[in-house]
């Protein structure tokens, strides 16, 4: 078998064009949280990339393909946030509620993109995104759910259905907070977060 070696000038290529990439999905996420799905214009986020709009095109077939790799870039930043608690050395219970209520807290923060992440309607690229980012953060909700279990800690049969219905349990109560009509108050806020937190605990340890 033959290796050939990439020239210079070609490895320089594709390290400019990886970060062009990056700009425009960065950028993309920027816009996506100013002004959800349907507001963020191609043109815009390739003025705030400093690209050209066609230069956008290069890089992604279509504005869903774009706003798909935005929504799995966002997600792996949320689910990564969610695994550094439900793997620290503490109580399962204690891991699960902080997991929920960071993950919660978080949203509320950046609720425009935490909107389009969750429930924002969208093309059917972007909802198969979604899917996967709900699938993936139950997944830690799951091996966090079977430790409890091993534990003594937690009572489910299943940890793989506890968790869907936890990772459900605190996606929906962010919906209408999140949606655009709705007035953020932090104090209903906090109580949102903390009785979601509460009423997921108490489904895997009654």
């Amino acid at each position: 078998m033959v290796h050939t070696k990439a020239s210079p000038a070609r490895i320089a290529r594709v390290v400019r064009l990886q970060a062009r990439e990056d700009r425009i999905i960065e950028a993309a996420t920027g816009v996506v949280a100013e002004h959800g799905w349907q507001g963020a214009q191609m043109a815009l986020i390739a003025n705030r990339a400093g690209v050209a709009t066609g230069s956008v095109y290069r890089h992604f077939t279509s504005k869903a393909d774009l706003y798909a790799r935005v929504l799995a870039t966002v997600s792996e930043r949320e689910i990564a946030a969610v695994d550094v608690i439900a793997r620290a050395d503490r109580p399962a219970t204690d891991r699960l509620r902080d997991g929920i209520r960071a993950f919660m807290q978080r949203a509320l923060h950046r609720r425009q993109l935490a909107y389009a992440l969750i429930a924002e309607p969208c093309e059917p690229e972007i909802d198969r995104a979604r899917i996967e980012y709900r699938v993936a953060l139950a997944r830690v909700c799951e091996r966090l759910i079977a430790d409890g279990v091993m534990r003594g800690e937690f009572r489910v049969a299943s940890p793989a259905v506890a968790a869907s219905c936890v990772t459900g349990a605190m996606m929906e109560a962010l919906v209408g907070p999140l949606a655009p009509q709705a007035q953020p108050q932090s104090a209903q806020a906090e109580a949102l977060v903390t009785e979601t937190a509460r009423l997921c605990v108490a489904m895997v340890t009654t």
